[in-house]
């Protein structure tokens, strides 16, 4: 990862096709384009990759997240779970929609812990919102369990694990929607955009019109659309989406270079007795777009931090403990609701209530964690060499 890395002439001729006809828009305007329509051969293509019956191209990952819950109905007061460690758009999609964020701990899956899920679940909880974090999956079968029990929604945030799979099924397609995101640093990349996907033909029909201002599109032109709902401008471009096109046609090319690296970085690290890895609940299913590995303590761990630093090694590891972005630890403008808009008294008692609640069993497992992104541009001989400074480096700092 991640795809712009493999930037080069099949993304210059989607996006010369789009030029050449000079409409940039993904509704309207069928006689100028001339039969170029890249935002649906991309969603055809979503489909056909992935498995999912139904795909709606958006302008961002959480635009998509957006889209999945409105049409899913969650809204106001509703109570999402979702995990202390993943991106702060996730609880930003949430809180866009009047619902409530309900932060719980992860398991050494790196993901939503099922156990923790269970304890938080109120009469309130409308949707469990696993993130597949780091190109691997949350614990499905258990999820999908708790959820059926308590009929209450499987929404996968999957944005960061294009490509992973879980018993033979890709990761966004299992819950009752899921999402990815196509940013500039995602597997793939339209340089920004997302997609809903879903198996419900009610969930893609809702999300086809929310992302559209309400748009029907069963008119015989935009004016003659019926708006059936509300909506809103989540669409992606044109541009964004031939970007996409190419890119995806690569995936599989991809997906192999990065188990390839990934497989080989680990062989060096495994030659450290005091290196544990990642829990993956399908090994067979993981994307390989990160090594994510643990170290015995949070000391130890800041000790091989520093001296990764100090050896200019340090880019591209990621000690998510400390990072401002990814983990709970550092969001203090959720905890205090610094928001430029007012929050619902429902929301802001939620998040006040973030400022004290524990999550003691997340630090112990992210204190301890480095995640290791995995280049598509690295030789083998690359890999090895990157591999063995590790070694030596982590080695030096344990000693």
């Amino acid at each position: 990862m991640p795809g712009f890395e493999f930037f080069g002439d099949e993304e210059r001729k989607e996006v010369n096709d789009v030029l050449e006809t000079g409409i940039l828009m993904r509704y309207g305007f069928d006689g100028p384009r001339k039969g170029i329509w890249k935002s649906k051969e991309l969603e055809k293509a979503i489909c056909s990759q992935f498995g999912s019956t139904y795909a709606q191209l958006t302008s961002s990952g959480t635009a998509a997240l957006t889209t999945a819950m409105a049409a899913l109905g969650i809204g106001a007061g509703d109570e999402v779970i979702m995990p202390a460690f993943t991106f702060v758009a996730s609880f930003e999609a949430v809180l866009s929609m009047g619902a409530v964020p309900v932060l719980v701990d992860i398991d050494e899956t790196l993901t939503l812990s099922p156990v923790a899920v269970k304890s938080a679940i109120t009469p309130k909880t409308k949707c469990v919102m696993p993130v597949h974090m780091c190109g691997s999956m949350a614990d499905l079968d258990a999820l999908k369990a708790i959820c059926e029990e308590h009929k209450i929604f499987l929404l996968e945030d999957a944005c960061q694990s294009i490509g992973g799979t879980y018993k033979g099924k890709s990761l966004g397609t299992i819950g009752h929607a899921g999402t990815f995101s196509f940013d500039f640093v995602k597997t793939i990349t339209c340089g920004e955009g997302g997609v809903v996907m879903t198996n419900s033909e009610d969930v893609y029909i809702k999300s086809d019109a929310f992302t559209d201002h309400g748009h029907d599109h069963l008119g015989v032109d935009r004016g003659a659309d019926l708006h059936p709902f509300l909506g809103y401008n989540f669409r992606i471009s044109e541009l964004h989406a031939a970007v996409g096109l190419a890119q995806i046609k690569k995936l599989n090319r991809f997906l192999a270079i990065q188990k390839k690296n990934n497989q080989i970085l680990r062989s060096y690290l495994s030659q450290v007795p005091e290196i544990s890895f990642r829990v993956v609940p399908d090994p067979e299913g993981d994307s390989y777009s990160f090594l994510s590995w643990f170290l015995p303590t949070q000391v130890q761990t800041e000790k091989v931090i520093n001296a990764l630093k100090e050896e200019g090694i340090l880019a591209g590891n990621f000690y998510w403990f400390a990072n401002n972005w990814h983990y709970i630890r550092k969001w203090d403008h959720l905890k205090t609701s610094n928001s430029l808009y007012p929050l619902s008294e429902l929301q802001q008692k939620a998040l006040t209530s973030l400022q004290h609640n524990s999550f003691v069993a997340s630090d112990a497992i992210m204190s301890r964690c480095i995640s290791t992104a995995i280049s598509l541009t690295w030789t083998e001989e690359q890999v090895n060499e990157k591999g063995a400074k590790f070694l030596a480096v982590i080695q030096q700092a344990l000693r």
